[in-house]
C-alpha cells in the first residue's frame, strides 16, 4: 500500500515524536497538560512503550493531525457503530451554573462540609493517599499559600490522608461527588493479590472464556489478555473485566450474535483490532484520568455530546480514572447514568467484586506519607560510562506519570544495534517477571509487583534476558540494552518505578535517587538531568559530554 506525500509526513512526524530516547517535536509542555486530556481514545496509539516488535506504516494506521498538531480522534457512537468525528481541542473557560442531567436520586456535585464566615466561603477537604499540596491546589484552583490546616502542611511531599485542609471556595458547579471505587481497586494493587483472573474467568463460563486472539507473535486467551494488560499498565483487572461485562456481555454470558470480536469495546480504531488492543486504550486512558486528575492536569471532562463538566476536586483518583474513561464513550446524562443508575457501573462491579470497600481497608493508603525510596544504584556496573539519553517521561505510556529515565552505553556500536554491555539489578529482589524485553524486580520479595516496590526495565533484548522467577543480587545482570520494542532512536535501557501498584513520577514527592543522583524534571518531556551534590548531569539524546554519568 503507497502512502500519499501528507500521509507519509504525517507518519515520518508519529515515528520520530514517540521514540522513547527523543523528544516529542511538538514541544509540548506540562503546564498545557488539559490539552492532554482533550486528545483522548487514540493519544497512545504508537507510542515507544506500545507492546509492539514493530509498528505498521499503512496509511490505515496512521492517526490524522489537526492544525494545532493534536490528534484529531474518531470516536464510536454505543447505539449504531457509526464512527463521529471529535471536535478539535478547546481550552476556552468552563461555564457553569447551566445544570447538568444525573439520575434519580443523585444530586449535583457541590461541595460538602462548606463554613462560611463574613468575608468568604469556605470549604473543608480532606487529605488522600498521593495528595501533595500541590495536587490539592491545582485540582482546587487556589493558590497553595491559600491552602490552610491547623497541621504542618509541607511542600513538595506526601500528605497524611485525612489531615483536614480548609480551602476558599472559588469553584461551584462540578460533576459528582460520590465516589465510585477506592484507588486499591483502579491500579493494580495489594487488593488484588490473590486474586485469579483465570479461575474467575472460568467460572463465570462466560464467551471470555472461550476467546482466543492472536498478538503479536502468539495466541492467547481471554484471561491470558485481561493479565497481560493489567501487569504491563498496573490496572486492576477486576476493573477491566467489570468495564469488558457492561460494553459486551463477554464476561459472564453470551453476547447477541452476531459477536463482534473485532471490536468488543466498541472503539472501532483502525488498525487496532481486537480485544487486546482496546483494552490497552482503556487501560491507558484510566491511567490518565487517574493520574491527571489527582494532579490537577485534567480539570474536566469532555463528554461524547461534545458537553463539558468540571472534575469535583474533592474525588480521589480512582475515581476520576473512571469517570474519565466513561466521558470518552457517553454524552454527559448517559455518563451519569451509565456510573451511578441501579444498572450503572457501579452497581455492576459491586455484584462482581463485593467486598470492595473491605479490600481497599485492608490496604490503603497506597502512599503512606512518609514513603522514602530504598537504596537504588544506577543500572549499570561501576566504573562504566552511560548517557543520560532521556529525562523524566512517561513510566509506561502517556497514561502514566513522567516517572522514567533513559540511559544508553557509551560503547561504540551502531545505533540499535544490541549493545555488549549489560543492564544490572539496581537492588536486590525477586525477578519476577522477564518476557517482552521487560524485566521487573520485586522488592519485598512476595512474587507480586504490585506490592511494595518495584523496579521496570524496558528494552532488553529479548534472547539476552534473564529467566524469572529467582531471586537477584545488586549488580546481578538481567539483559542486554536494545532498541527492541516500541520505535526508539537508539539503544538504552528505559528505567521506572511503581510502588503498590502506581507509577511514581521522577521528580515527585518521592525523588527518584540513583547512586545517590536525585532526577529533576523540566518542563519537557525527555529533558531535566540529575544532581549529586556539585555534580550535574543533562539528559540528552545525542549524548554529548554534559550528559554521561559514571557510577
Amino acid at each position: 500500500m503507497k502512502l500519499k506525500p501528507l500521509q507519509f509526513v504525517i507518519s515520518i512526524w508519529i515515528l520520530i515524536s514517540i521514540a522513547c530516547s527523543m523528544p516529542p517535536l511538538t514541544g509540548a509542555r506540562l503546564d498545557q497538560g488539559e490539552q492532554i486530556q482533550l486528545g483522548v481514545i487514540v493519544a497512545q496509539t504508537l507510542t515507544a512503550v506500545a507492546d509492539a516488535q514493530s509498528i505498521p506504516t499503512e496509511a490505515e494506521y496512521l492517526i490524522p493531525t489537526g492544525s494545532s498538531g493534536t490528534p484529531a480522534v474518531t470516536q464510536v457512537s454505543p447505539q449504531n457503530g457509526t464512527p463521529e468525528p471529535d471536535i478539535e481541542p478547546s481550552l476556552e473557560p468552563l461555564q457553569t451554573g447551566s445544570g447538568s442531567p444525573y439520575p434519580d436520586g443523585v444530586e449535583s456535585g457541590f461541595f460538602l462540609n462548606s463554613e462560611a464566615d463574613d468575608t468568604e466561603e469556605k470549604f473543608l477537604y480532606y487529605a488522600q493517599s498521593g495528595d501533595t499540596l500541590e495536587f490539592i491546589s491545582a485540582r482546587f484552583s487556589v493558590p497553595p499559600e491559600q491552602v490552610r490546616s491547623d497541621e504542618k502542611l509541607k511542600s513538595g511531599g506526601l500528605l497524611p490522608p485525612g489531615q483536614s485542609l480548609t480551602i476558599p471556595g472559588y469553584i461551584r458547579n462540578t460533576l459528582l461527588y460520590q465516589p465510585l471505587l477506592p484507588d486499591s481497586e483502579v491500579v493494580y494493587s495489594p487488593s488484588a493479590a490473590d486474586f485469579s483472573i483465570q479461575e474467575y474467568i472460568d467460572s463465570s463460563g462466560g464467551y471470555l472464556s472461550r476467546h482466543r486472539e492472536h498478538v503479536y507473535d502468539r495466541w492467547l486467551t481471554g484471561a491470558e489478555i485481561i493479565q497481560k494488560v493489567s501487569t504491563e499498565s498496573s490496572v486492576n483487572p477486576m476493573l477491566l473485566l467489570a468495564f469488558l461485562q457492561q460494553r459486551s456481555g463477554w464476561v459472564l454470558g453470551e453476547p447477541p450474535e452476531p459477536v463482534d470480536k473485532l471490536y468488543p469495546i466498541g472503539l472501532r480504531v483502525s488498525g487496532k483490532k481486537g480485544l487486546y488492543f482496546e483494552l490497552v486504550m482503556c487501560a491507558t486512558q484510566i491511567n490518565k484520568g487517574y493520574y491527571g486528575g489527582r494532579a490537577g492536569i485534567i480539570k474536566e471532562l469532555k463528554f461524547k455530546d461534545r458537553e463539558r463538566g468540571r472534575l469535583n476536586p474533592q474525588l480521589n483518583a480512582g475515581t476520576y480514572g473512571i469517570q474519565y474513561l466513561f466521558s470518552l464513550f457517553y454524552d454527559q446524562g448517559r455518563w451519569a447514568n451509565n456510573l451511578y443508575g441501579p444498572e450503572g457501573f457501579l452497581a455492576l462491579y459491586q455484584e462482581m467484586f463485593p467486598g470492595v470497600w473491605e479490600r481497599a481497608a485492608a490496604v490503603e493508603p497506597l502512599l503512606e506519607a512518609e514513603l522514602v525510596q530504598p537504596e537504588l544504584e544506577l543500572p549499570f556496573q561501576p566504573g562504566e560510562r552511560w548517557s543520560l539519553t532521556g529525562g523524566p517521561h512517561y513510566s509506561w505510556n502517556d497514561g502514566s506519570p513522567r516517572g522514567a529515565l533513559d540511559f544508553a552505553p557509551v560503547t561504540g556500536e551502531p545505533a540499535c544495534e544490541v549493545s555488549r554491555a549489560w543492564v544490572t539489578a539496581s537492588t536486590d529482589g525477586y525477578l519476577t517477571r522477564s518476557a517482552h524485553n521487560v524485566a521487573v524486580i520485586d522488592l519485598d520479595g512476595d512474587r507480586f509487583e504490585g506490592s511494595g516496590w518495584s523496579i521496570l526495565y524496558l528494552h532488553l533484548a529479548e534472547e539476552s534476558l534473564t529467566q524469572a522467577g529467582k531471586a537477584v543480587r545488586l549488580d546481578d545482570r538481567l539483559g542486554h540494552p536494545s532498541c527492541e520494542r516500541g520505535v526508539n532512536t537508539g539503544t538504552h535501557v528505559h528505567i521506572a518505578r511503581k510502588y503498590n501498584g502506581e507509577w511514581l513520577p521522577a521528580d515527585g514527592s518521592v525523588p527518584f535517587i540513583l547512586s545517590g543522583w536525585e532526577v529533576f524534571a523540566d518542563e519537557l518531556n525527555y529533558k531535566g538531568g540529575m544532581q549529586k551534590g556539585e555534580q550535574l548531569v543533562v539528559a540528552n539524546v545525542n549524548g554529548p559530554r554534559t550528559s554521561i554519568v559514571v557510577r
